[in-house]
């Protein structure tokens, strides 16, 4: 299986210090290359240089393998510096013009702050899905959370909740279930996907009671992917959709907005929860948590969610590599 590569994220969040946790933990079992400046790794760190992803599994369980690449200042926990900007953002497109190279197979992003780009470097994305969705090509993509006892995907993302009835059309539905459906397939090897929709309004309208978004667009939309065989349910009430007797029946809930899907995944499993970037040529998934500045340096953070999210990377590159 070809390796993983690791970007450095955000050099001055818990970043640096949640890859050396993780590397600890997995050792050599999960070969991956980490990728950023070694000066912004924990002090003694022991790490090697690898020239490629592929050299990462011959070095000692011991090292971080490291895919070297220079930023233009050293990293100060909690103190996002403007001039490590750009660099922050030339390593995820370097990571992805190494695996459109083959020579990994996929990546693992440590957390970024948006902010910190956009003040830095003049980041024009959202974030990183969107972004990885331009370096694709501008494929079409959407964000998954995921862990052992719940998928969830929202149909919009960062985005004013006043602004989601707008942008909740029925194309973007649509959109947003295919590309979930085929991502289930694709690479968690479910055959065939059962999803949930929730509905936009408290208690799914409650029959145009309380909004008619259920009534005039998605009661349709569902009635025809049906017809094509999708096996779907909903539109469903949101407030009754995650308990463990509703999480039994479906692979992956298709969510209206941002909170509506992180509320309750973050819950039920907050330090294990996974992003997946569903629709990319390749394989991507994140911590589902952002660069705690708050937190950086102390040697604190989990690095459970990292670690879940190298897991599920990996198991979602032998996915690909059965269907190859």
């Amino acid at each position: 299986m070809a390796p993983l590569i690791v970007t450095c994220g955000e050099p001055s969040g818990i970043g640096p210090e949640l890859i050396v946790k993780a590397r600890a933990e997995l050792g050599a079992d999960l070969p991956f290359a980490w990728m950023g400046d070694a000066r912004h790794l924990p002090k003694g760190t022991r790490w090697r240089e690898v020239l490629s992803p592929a050299e990462a599994a011959s070095v000692p369980p011991t090292h971080l393998p490291v895919l070297r690449h220079d930023f233009r200042a050293p990293a100060i926990p909690g103190q996002p510096d403007p001039k490590n900007a750009q660099c922050v953002i030339d390593v995820i497109a370097r990571a992805a013009t190494l695996i459109r190279m083959g020579k990994a197979g996929g990546m693992m992003t440590l957390p970024i702050h948006k902010k910190a780009l956009k003040d830095g470097a003049q980041f024009a994305f959202p974030g990183h899905t969107e972004y990885l969705a331009h370096l694709a090509g501008g494929a079409r993509v959407v964000m998954m959370l995921a862990s052992e006892r719940l998928r969830v995907v929202p149909a919009t993302i960062h985005v004013p909740l006043a602004d989601v009835p707008r942008l909740l059309t029925a194309e973007r539905l649509e959109e947003v279930i295919r590309i979930t459906h085929a991502g289930l397939i694709r690479d968690f090897g479910i055959a065939r996907p059962r999803l949930a929709v929730a509905g936009l309004n408290p208690h799914a309208g409650e029959g145009g009671a309380m909004g008619r978004q259920e009534i005039d667009m998605m009661i349709p939309l569902l009635d025809r992917l049906r017809a094509e065989g999708l096996d779907l349910r909903g539109p469903l009430s949101a407030d009754t959709m995650f308990h463990d007797r509703a999480r039994a029946q479906y692979d992956a809930a298709i969510c209206a907005y941002h909170d509506q899907a992180l509320i309750p995944i973050k819950t039920l499993d907050f330090d294990a929860g996974v992003n997946v970037t569903l629709g990319l040529p390749f394989v991507r998934t994140s911590p589902d948590h952002g660069t705690g500045f708050d937190i950086a340096g102390q040697g604190i953070a989990r690095p459970d969610s990292t670690i879940a999210a190298l897991r599920m990377a990996a198991q979602l590159l032998a996915a690909r590599a059965v269907e190859v």
